[in-house]
């Protein structure tokens, strides 16, 4: 395993190894000595400020649990919910804290018992760590653990960071003819695959996809997959638009300029969509939704807003009789995403920017103000 140097470290500091990196020594006599491993990660220390960071690794892994070195990270809208405001809903940060949940590596050390995966292999990472034994785990449904602890979600550590430790079963092996950057998307598209498990696509469908950011790529090119007759996608960013066309949308509207509901009405005929896909989690966007669905269509909120609380329209939504779908993460369908991608049926097109970790910052930055034509960026560190 490659380490980068070691430090002495006084047992008094144990804070930071306690805080970020999985091991609590606040026990310890303060007058011992502690040698710690180190690594790089970045950390959000307060909003809109990010750090390279000189951490403490994870230690050597337990019984049933795996060291990864992480070799891509995706960004997620969360992280940047997390970086503009500070917070998401009523979801406040702490500070400092690891982002990242996006994550593709590769095993480095395994601990007792642990048979799959192996030293070596290529693996996506589940960042939901389960009970595996509550009400909610056994009967199908893990995304609503009891127990859930959900790297990157405050206060636990994410992964822009050059080594994670979790449970064997959250890391999943890729094949070789996935990259890491391609890896990343498993964790999003897993999501939408989740939304298909209470939103039934079927064949000749119309969707509409409200918010072309990376979740609502996805849903474009999985809804076209899934056999949508025509895919709908509204935003008000430019290039935003035209990656939605190249990923399967058969019509692209800016919100910022075109009527949306008139675009609808129009090309259904008056009637409506099928089915809405936001993935804004805006009051605008859900209330656009809601105007443009059917009479008893359906709306699955996957975007998660950065208020508190929405002003929505249910009044329509009720007269219509509208299925309203909430969405919470993945449901644990990552290697049915990784099957999905292994197809090459969902295009990774929309990754317009691979940066290296000390890069963090400034693709944040990129995101926030829409900069240089970018979709989804990747954070790729060397081995």
């Amino acid at each position: 395993m490659h380490m980068q140097k070691r430090f002495w470290l006084l047992a008094s500091d144990s804070w930071l190894l306690s805080r970020c990196f999985w091991q609590d020594i606040k026990s310890a006599a303060l007058a011992w000595m502690v040698e710690v491993m180190i690594m790089r990660s970045i950390q959000l220390v307060a909003p809109r400020r990010l750090e390279e960071c000189e951490v403490a690794q994870p230690p050597e892994p337990g019984p049933g649990e795996v060291l990864v070195q992480v070799r891509a990270v995706g960004i997620c809208g969360s992280d940047l919910h997390y970086y503009l405001d500070g917070r998401i809903g009523r979801h406040a940060a702490v500070y400092p804290h690891v982002l990242g949940h996006e994550p593709a590596g590769v095993v480095v050390a395994a601990g007792p018992g642990v048979t799959y995966p192996k030293v070596g292999e290529r693996v996506a990472l589940e960042p939901a760590i389960t009970c595996q034994r509550c009400e909610f785990c056994l009967s199908g449904h893990p995304n609503n653990c009891l127990r859930v602890v959900f790297m990157s979600s405050p206060p636990n550590p994410g992964f822009f960071l050059e080594y994670a430790l979790l449970p064997a079963h959250n890391a999943l092996p890729i094949p070789d003819s996935l990259s890491f950057a391609q890896t990343t998307l498993a964790e999003p598209l897993a999501v939408i695959l989740h939304v298909l498990e209470l939103v039934e696509i079927r064949v000749g469908d119309t969707v509409a996809v409200l918010g072309a950011g990376p979740i609502g790529l996805l849903c474009a090119a999985v809804a076209r997959t899934a056999g949508a007759s025509t895919v709908f996608v509204a935003d008000r960013v430019p290039h935003r638009l035209r990656l939605a066309q190249e990923v399967g949308a058969d019509i692209a509207i800016n919100m910022a300029s075109e009527s949306l509901r008139d675009a609808v009405q129009d090309m259904t005929r008056a009637r409506g969509v099928d089915i809405v896909l936001d993935a804004a989690g805006a009051a605008e966007t859900i209330n656009a939704g809601i105007a443009i669905a059917r009479p008893g269509g359906q709306i699955a909120l996957i975007g998660i807003p950065g208020e508190a609380e929405l002003p929505i329209d249910l009044h329509t939504a009720m007269a219509k009789e509208l299925n309203l779908q909430t969405i919470k993460r993945s449901n644990h369908n990552a290697q049915a995403a990784i099957e999905l991608l292994k197809t090459g049926r969902i295009r990774d097109s929309f990754v317009t920017h691979r940066l290296p970790l000390e890069k963090t910052p400034a693709a944040f930055e990129s995101l926030a103000s829409y900069a240089d034509g970018v979709g989804k960026i990747v954070i790729e560190i060397p081995g």
